[in-house]
């Protein structure tokens, strides 16, 4: 038996195809990806919580109970005042500012900032209303704060993540009105790459 063949490769099945490598991700889209899961996880409970005061504000008009109608009124301009309009201004920050920065997102986020002004003007309204006209006030704020979470998840944030020189975990890091409290430190912590401890 001549000593060679025993050296030579068995031939592959050709029904089977050579493994394709897997790309690797790389750190900081792996960071945006986590920035972003945790934004939108925070958006969607901000709407939920906000068509919730809502819906309830709107039910105590249609009954004419006023007390129930004065109590709704109370906590739904309250979340509207430390949660609503302090998640707005968060956002004309970082998250903002770099996509603003670039001939390609500026009008979008031109558009965005006019969007909080008019969020803000309709939760000015809503303090003041009363009955039917709260209701009204209450329901447009509902309608355009989800026009405007669609924009941010579907346009703004991907269009962050696409952009060399941008950073949508950058932009957030530390930022409990746009990741919610329990994302802030865990999304700074997997920002930093571990040290390997000192000898001795």
């Amino acid at each position: 038996m001549d000593p060679s063949a025993a050296q030579t490769p068995a031939p592959q099945d050709p029904a089977s195809p050579p493994p394709v490598p897997t790309p690797a991700v790389s750190q900081p889209a792996e960071d945006d990806a986590r920035a972003f899961a945790a934004v939108e996880k925070h958006h969607a409970g901000m709407l939920k919580r906000l068509d919730a005061l809502v819906s309830a504000l709107t039910h105590a008009v249609q009954a004419h109970d006023t007390v129930a109608e004065h109590d709704a009124h109370e906590v739904l301009v309250e979340w509207c005042e430390t949660e609503l309009v302090p998640h707005a201004l968060a956002e004309e920050g970082p998250l903002y500012g770099g996509a603003g920065g670039t001939p390609e997102g500026r009008l979008l986020v031109a558009g965005m900032l006019s969007e909080h002004q008019v969020i803000v003007g309709l939760v000015e309204r809503l303090r003041a209303a009363h009955g039917v006209e709260a209701a009204v006030a209450a329901g447009a704020i509902g309608q355009i704060f989800a026009l405007h979470l669609q924009k941010e998840n579907g346009l703004l944030m991907p269009f962050i993540m696409d952009s060399p020189g941008l950073s949508l975990a950058d932009a957030v890091a530390g930022l409990h009105e746009l990741v919610g409290e329990a994302h802030v430190h865990g999304l700074h912590d997997r920002t930093v790459p571990d040290v390997p401890p000192a000898n001795g």
